[in-house]
């Protein structure tokens, strides 16, 4: 097997001969040197390295200057930064042009070793994606993902690469793209896979929960605990755990979570010991981390802890090519959940989905194709079938009730939502004569869920019961 390469760059030669003694045979590598930037330019344009690992500090072409010209040349290469303490802030600077990592001098040997360890882990996977690429795999599904649009391959390939490891993934991507079906793919295609995969949707659990919940607690750490609780990052031990929207979590949480990635031990409340924990760490967010770290909102440190290998969702807008597929899908999975015979979709209103702006995308869409089932008398479905009206292609909700167009943009959509509920929910229930436990079944929520749509849309059960029931 062909040895990986590493290019080290320092204007020393005792740090370059010292450098090459250390990582040769603790990496397994083949260490190749330059004292100076314009060499290792030279070096570079011959062939690419698997590791650049670059001084800062340089004559005439300092390090900064060297990565830039070295991702110019090869924009996938692994590059990590040595800094003396007094440079840190332009390595973080470096970090933001695209190098990987800094390590400070005077080198500590292990971490030394760890973190360019990490980086080639990086490199190969990276090349792995290449190969992957060049395969030109023309799938169009994907462990429940559907799509064979470019950007899709491009998910599948990095979803392949990374579950055959057990690096960390953040996963980003609007509201409705399927973050949640990528999570799960990395789990099923991994060694972990028979495993526990723990699903935690965190804007959902109150923030004077979610630290219990995550992480157990012990009898009497506060009012009420009358038992130990095991915490959802135990019960993921051997497996994975997904953070769904971490986005939204508080500092607090925070910096426990940072603790769990770098020494992989929780501590429950009211404990005194910590546990390790063997859990791969799958997150996710739509929110815009970087800008969230501008703010104080969400911590530097984590962020990169969480990012080792991103993944981003694309929007259904930027797949367009993929809606007939997932129109298809969505139909003949809803129409048998709702027990529906198989229907079809009109030419007029395939024109309409393939043209709307879906800003719900995925999620959004099948809204649509749940509602067009109910609606469709007949075996074809039609653009009013769907919402759309039937003379305005522009139109993406019910033109009945209000002119939508001449409400402010939070009442338009309030509107819609109202009138979507009052019929969807509406006919669930007349299909089930008032019964919400078999309603909720049908759409696939839990009862308690579906209660809380009816109370908020003013919708009574009661009333679709038979009259013998209500009287």
């Amino acid at each position: 097997m062909t040895k990986e390469v590493v290019l080290v760059v320092d204007d020393e030669e005792d740090m370059l001969r010292l450098l090459k003694r250390i990582l040769e045979p603790e990496l397994g590598c083949r260490v190749i040197t330059a004292s100076s930037a314009q060499s290792a330019l030279q070096i570079l344009k011959e062939q690419p390295p698997d590791l650049a690992l670059i001084d800062m500090k340089m004559p005439q072409m300092d390090g900064m200057e060297l990565l830039e010209a070295a991702r110019g040349l090869h924009p996938w290469l692994t590059v990590v930064i040595m800094t003396a303490h007094g440079c840190i802030e332009l390595a973080v600077q470096a970090i933001k042009l695209g190098a990987y990592d800094f390590i400070t001098k005077p080198f500590d040997h292990d971490t030394l070793v760890l973190n360019l360890n990490k980086a080639l882990e990086r490199s190969r996977l990276l090349r792995e994606n290449l190969r992957l690429q060049r395969e030109g795999s023309c799938r169009e599904v994907f462990q429940s993902i559907v799509g064979r649009s470019a950007q899709m391959q491009r998910v599948y390939e990095a979803i392949q690469m990374v579950a055959k490891t057990d690096l960390t993934v953040l996963i980003t991507g609007e509201s409705g793209t399927g973050k949640d079906l990528a999570a799960r793919a990395i789990h099923s295609l991994s060694e972990r896979r028979d495993r526990a995969f723990v699903a935690v949707n965190c804007p959902t659990v109150p923030e004077n929960i979610l630290e219990s919940e995550l992480f157990g607690y012990r009898k009497g750490a506060f009012t009420h605990a009358t038992q130990n609780k095991i915490g959802l990052f135990q019960e993921a031990h051997g497996g994975s755990i997904f953070l769904d929207e971490i986005g939204d979590i508080n500092t607090t949480i925070q910096t426990k979570l940072l603790r769990v990635l770098q020494q992989k031990e929780i501590k429950p409340l009211g404990d005194t010991k910590s546990i390790r924990v063997d859990v791969r760490v799958i997150a996710s967010t739509n929110r815009n981390l970087p800008e969230k770290i501008r703010t104080a909102e969400f911590r530097e440190d984590l962020f990169y802890r969480l990012n080792v290998v991103p993944i981003t969702m694309p929007p259904l807008r930027e797949r367009r090519e993929d809606i007939p597929l997932l129109v298809d899908h969505l139909i003949e999975k809803h129409c048998k959940a709702l027990n529906r015979p198989r229907k079809r979709v009109s030419a007029e209103l395939m024109t309409r989905l393939l043209t709307a702006p879906w800003e719900g995308n995925v999620r959004e869409l099948e809204n649509v194709v749940i509602r067009s089932i109910l609606f469709a008398p007949d075996e074809e479905i039609r653009p009013e079938h769907a919402g759309f009206a039937a003379d305005s292609p522009r139109s993406t909700g019910q033109e009945q009730g209000l002119a939508l167009e001449n409400l402010p943009y939070r009442e338009a959509k309030e509107e819609i939502l109202r009138q979507f509920h009052a019929e969807y929910l509406g006919e669930l229930l007349t299909r089930t004569q008032g019964n919400v436990t078999h309603a909720a079944r049908l759409c696939g929520i839990e009862r308690q869920a579906f209660q809380q749509l009816l109370r908020r849309y003013g919708i009574r059960s009661e009333v679709y019961r038979p009259a013998v029931e209500r009287s």
